[in-house]
């Protein structure tokens, strides 16, 4: 599944920034190296990134910037974190989880005082999938194990897909932007990007 690239000119044309801002945020660590790609061209080389990530990425930095500094931005999209032993309440006021999200994931793992960052992380991928009713309890459990087991792995540049075979689901992370290949037969119906998830929980305030 090859990611659709974009060109640095198209980049700064649709976004208004400048070369400089570009190279800025590349130096301040919020966009990755990895992902300025050099190709070969008619005229050399040029730099190209992947589409949906670079548009994001540039889009939360324009909103986010002049509320805080760049180096907390940076902070905020590297996957370290440095928060855990969250409690419910901590959880549920804050709008990390909702309540009803908090309670499946209780009922199915169990209650405990405090949570790691981790399964707070599961916690919200497992209400999004079932939120949106693609993917039944028990296939929401086994993309939740396949994360809790294979984190440290998937979580600085990993993927979880789900998918389906003549009634049976199969669960399969890549790591590390790997091409996935799978049988034609396998209908693929959940792809999630482990980093997009860890970014989105600490722009709710885990930091």
């Amino acid at each position: 599944m090859d990611e659709e690239l974009i060109s640095k000119k198209d980049i700064l044309n649709i976004t208004g920034i400048s070369y400089g801002q570009l190279y800025r945020w590349k130096r301040k660590n919020l966009i990755p190296e990895e992902w300025f790609i050099k190709k070969s061209s008619f005229t050399g080389q040029e730099t190209y990134f992947p589409k949906e990530k670079i548009l994001d990425r540039i889009n939360k930095i324009i909103s986010l910037k002049d509320d805080m500094p760049l180096d907390d931005l940076a902070n905020m999209f590297s996957t370290k974190t440095q928060m855990d032993n969250i409690n419910e309440e901590k959880i549920i006021e804050d709008k990390l989880v909702s309540k009803e999200g908090f309670k499946i994931y209780k009922d199915i793992y169990g209650e405990k005082e405090v949570y790691s960052f981790k399964e707070v992380l599961c916690m919200q991928i497992l209400e999004e999938l079932l939120h949106n009713g693609e993917v039944t309890i028990e296939e929401g459990k086994l993309v939740i194990e396949t994360i809790r087991d294979n984190y440290e792995s998937l979580k600085e540049k990993g993927e979880v897909f789900l998918g389906r075979k003549l009634g049976v689901s199969i669960c399969m992370g890549v790591i590390d932007s790997g091409e996935l290949v799978v049988d034609n037969g396998i209908r693929v119906i959940i792809r999630l990007e482990i980093p997009r998830y860890i970014e989105e929980l600490k722009l709710k305030g885990i930091v």
